[in-house]
């Protein structure tokens, strides 16, 4: 069984009402691929960070069977950081701050081995990027998941809907759903 996850590898500021945390190793591909590591072999990433991001967590992705052949590192340049602050149910939050860095131009490359994937995880990140991943598979996953966020439904709905209809599953919160669906829960 093999699964390719796509998104972000990444450094994040969380502020919780519990705790504050600066600048740590954060990203939904980081996440997705070490969780998923602990069932599935071999786990794929597809995503790009600069050289600022930390080696010994490159070895420790490496050291627990991620396959990073498909993450890019660019010389010269920052990884993606994101500074949030979730409220008291830890469901909403506020962005504060997002600095794209290399994932402004970020174009996925899915190595040869990556493109007959039995399962596929879609990361946070802008539609049509999600769409230039599934363009490159030579046949379709078993299963296609999605995250995404309101981000896009304001700024890139369209292309958001076209994703969407290639996809099995889509995992967002509440407020993500209330606002794709226009519905809220009674």
């Amino acid at each position: 069984m093999s699964l390719v996850a796509v998104g972000t590898v990444a450094f994040d500021d969380i502020e919780t009402p519990f705790y504050h945390a600066e600048k740590v190793v954060g990203g939904a591909c980081t996440y997705i691929s070490l969780a998923a590591s602990y069932f599935v072999k071999p786990v794929r990433i597809v995503s790009v960070v600069g050289d600022d991001f930390p080696e010994e967590t490159l070895d420790y992705m490496r050291g627990r069977g991620i396959d990073l052949q498909g993450l890019q590192i660019k010389p010269g340049e920052k990884s993606f950081f994101w500074a949030g602050r979730y409220d008291r149910d830890l469901n909403s939050r506020d962005t504060l701050d997002t600095q794209l860095n290399v994932l402004a131009t970020f174009d996925p490359v899915l190595p040869e081995a990556y493109r007959t994937a039995e399962y596929l995880m879609l990361g946070n990140l802008t539609p049509a990027v999600q769409m230039r991943v599934l363009q490159q598979l030579k046949r379709r996953p078993k299963l296609v998941v999605l995250d995404t966020m309101n981000f896009w439904m304001d700024t890139a709905l369209p292309d958001l809907q076209k994703v969407l209809k290639k996809i099995d599953v889509l995992t967002i919160n509440d407020e993500e759903a209330r606002q794709l669906s226009g519905e809220h829960s009674s």
